[in-house]
């Protein structure tokens, strides 16, 4: 059974995760310090308009100003109507100091401030309302199929006002119009509410906050396969059983408090799972592992088999580590919510097929995800591309921070190397003109290399410049970093020359200003100008769903049940097996027959219906010569037409005669109908055929025999013996 675990007892973190079983497969941290902005409105002011990236610049209360792009822009914030035809100009339709209500629709990350855009969006339970954009609108692109009409139809049937867009969430499936048209009205009261704010509040202010990681958690994720919601704070109950009365009440028997004194995220296991989260590399189940990195331009997935040996051969373990990575990234994917672009280095397989087999893999583990995902192919290289919508800032955006030593770099240069550096470094410094002193204070390994190893090199330094060199060891500086300092010959005399040399520098001179400013303050929270509020009127109670209905047996009729008693019901089999005889009849039409795979029991089956058929046209043969025999005694005229007529109804007797060789089992009549066909029109226009053919054909006396023959009723399959032959060879 899915669950929603909720653990808020640290007041500095909040835990939101969603286990199917014991097994995790989505997670949400959110920090009162590293509260999420996505989705926050505040009413800004523009400080700065760029026409080269035909963008402004808007300060609406964070650290860095927000990115807003001409495109993002609605109309009705423009100082002056633009004219038509003509090429719209950012610095004629905005001005600095304009006041602009904006919503954060991307995160900060990095150097990057959070990018912005005036078309607001507010999400509720089942739909989606844009106010202020009223071309927007429609259904949830995970939605397909005759469900979108439905959903269509539903949504004609709403009220949105002028100048308005909606759309219908996956939630909304199969909702009633009482429902959606609730979501509708209390989303209504939401704008009004930030309408009513933006007009008593001075810019930069937080207009509307998003609802927190619970509420929306609860939005978003609450299905109905999820059969528990558990929660360990009674604080943290209250308010989403309150959100949970109003909002869908139908589902509060599934909420429930935690109260036992083991930890609900040990009780279900799943707190080694989370730490796998925030771990360099996975574990796969085989023995392989995924090592996951990241870089400024995208996310790089590399797949080792190290210890997996589950295949009979190098390709099976290939193939079998890499679909048991194809489920692992979805879900790490997912847990991390690592978003942009994602490229996989898969273990090399050799067969196209197999290829295909882990791109099937991975579309499907992808498919429950709520981001929207674009897979590519498994190039000639083995690397396959993928881009994956960023919904929230990823678990190491928001947990990690830069290593203080490495610059996020992920390595550090060796200790032999970076003193032979600073001895460079240091004659660099002792030839400058005016040099008294260098004064270099170095970790204390680099210092220690320096002075045992490169003494005779300080000491040519010091000689050759007539120059001072001082190194220190300095306990509070690590690797890579150090001070180096250059004192002239007109500063000796200043207080902080005059002093001892070892006067330290501290770490924190060393290293850039921003990877080390830390806050020791807690940070407070902001306050919304608009509360968010349960909705005054419950919602409605859902659509039952339809019981399924028992399929109604027919009664036969009168008549129906008449015959059954007369004839019975025996003669069913017969009536039903008729049009299988006429189909059979048909075969020697010029219908083709369809093409059935060949095999021992379909060729009995042929041998044993041309049998048939060979028996039923010599009796009708028989039957018609006995007609024509007595006309053709009388009648000793043998001209060019009856030789014609007779060689056409010597057709069908050498059919008959491939037929009956079938039967017996000779080799050389059993070719397909059609082959014979094809037979008797060449002999009919005397071409395609050997020599001897032709001369049998053209010879009258010939045909005069094969006209008897054929009077006669008596079949002959010696002269048709050797074309089969040699058709057989062909």
């Amino acid at each position: 059974m899915k669950r929603m675990l909720i653990n808020a007892t640290q007041e500095e973190e909040l835990r939101v995760a969603m286990v199917d079983g014991q097994k995790l497969y989505d997670l949400d941290i959110e920090s009162p310090s590293r509260a999420q902005k996505k989705a926050n409105i505040y009413l800004g002011k523009i400080t700065r308009i760029e026409p080269s990236l035909d963008a402004a610049f808007v300060n609406y209360g964070a650290e860095r100003h927000g990115f807003l792009p001409l495109k993002e822009i609605s109309k009705e914030y423009f100082v002056k109507e633009p004219q038509a035809g003509s090429r719209l100009n950012i610095r004629e339709v905005l001005k600095e100091g304009q006041p602009i209500v904006v919503q954060v629709e991307k995160e900060e990350r990095g150097n990057k401030g959070a990018a912005l855009t005036t078309f607001i969006s507010l999400a509720g339970r089942f739909i989606v309302l844009m106010p202020n954009n009223p071309r927007a609108g429609g259904v949830s692109r995970r939605i397909t199929g005759e469900e979108r009409d439905e959903i269509r139809d539903a949504l004609r049937k709403l009220s949105i006002p002028d100048g308005m867009g909606c759309i219908v969430r996956t939630a909304g499936m199969g909702r009633s119009d009482e429902e959606l048209n609730w979501d509708l009205d209390y989303l209504m009261g939401i704008w009004e509410a930030i309408q009513g704010a933006v007009r008593d509040n001075p810019a930069p202010a937080l207009i509307f906050q998003d609802s927190n990681a619970i509420i929306r958690a609860i939005r978003d994720h609450l299905s109905s396969e999820i059969g528990e919601i558990l929660i360990d704070d009674q604080g943290t109950f209250d308010d989403a059983g309150e959100f949970m009365a109003h909002a869908m009440p139908h589902n509060r028997n599934k909420l429930k408090f935690y109260d036992d004194s083991t930890p609900l995220f040990t009780r279900y296991q799943i707190e080694s799972q989370i730490e796998s989260a925030f771990a360099h590399s996975v574990i796969l189940p085989s023995g392989g592992s995924i090592v996951i990195d990241h870089t400024e331009a995208l996310v790089s997935i590399d797949i080792n088999s190290a210890r997996a040996t589950k295949g009979s051969d190098i390709e099976a373990t290939a193939l079998a580590t890499n679909l048991e990575a194809a489920d692992e990234i979805a879900r790490q994917c997912r847990l991390r919510d690592l978003g942009g672009l994602l490229v996989i280095d898969f273990i090399d397989m050799g067969p196209s097929k197999n290829q295909r087999e882990v791109e099937n893999r991975l579309r499907d583990a992808v498919r429950p995800d709520r981001a929207r995902v674009q897979i590519g192919r498994i190039s000639r290289f083995g690397l396959l591309e993928m881009s994956r919508q960023r919904l929230r800032p990823s678990l190491g955006e928001s947990a990690h921070q830069v290593c203080p030593r490495c610059n996020g770099i992920g390595n550090i240069r060796g200790v032999e190397s970076l003193a032979l550096s600073v001895l460079r470094l240091v004659g660099e410094e002792a030839r400058k003109d005016q040099t008294a002193k260098v004064i270099a204070q170095l970790p204390i390994d680099v210092a220690t290399y320096l002075l045992n190893e490169k003494r005779d090199w300080i000491r040519h330094i010091e000689e050759r410049n007539r120059v001072q060199v001082i190194l220190v060891s300095n306990p509070d500086l690590e690797t890579p970093n150090y001070s180096i300092r250059r004192v002239r010959d007109d500063q000796t005399v200043l207080p902080e020359n005059t002093g001892a040399s070892y006067n330290l520098v501290s770490n924190e001179d060393s290293l850039d200003e921003t990877s080390l400013r830390l806050s020791t303050e807690p940070v407070k929270p902001e306050v919304p100008a608009v509360q968010m509020t349960g909705p005054k009127i419950p919602a409605p109670p859902p659509k039952p769903k339809p019981e399924p209905q028992e399929p109604v047996v027919r009664k036969p009729g009168l008549l129906r049940r008449i015959w059954v008693a007369l004839v019975g019901e025996g003669t069913e089999e017969t009536v039903e097996k008729r049009p299988e005889k006429q189909s059979k009849s048909r075969r020697g039409s010029g219908d083709r027959r369809p093409q059935q795979p060949r095999g021992r029991g379909n060729r009995r089956r042929r041998d044993s219906q041309g049998q048939g058929q060979a028996r039923s046209g010599a009796q009708n043969r028989d039957r018609q010569s006995k007609g024509r025999s007595g006309t053709e005694q009388k009648s000793g005229d043998r001209s060019k037409s009856g030789n014609k007529q007779q060689q056409g109804k010597a057709g069908p007797d050498k059919a008959n005669q491939e037929q009956k060789q079938a039967a017996d089992g000779s080799p050389q009549a059993k070719g397909s109908s059609s082959r014979s066909r094809r037979s008797r029109r060449r002999r009919r226009s005397g071409g395609g055929q050997s020599g001897d053919q032709n001369k049998q054909a053209a010879t009258p006396n010939q045909s005069q025999r094969s006209g008897e023959k054929a009077a006669t009723g008596k079949p002959d399959a010696k002269p048709d013996a050797k074309p089969a032959e040699a058709r057989a060879r062909q």
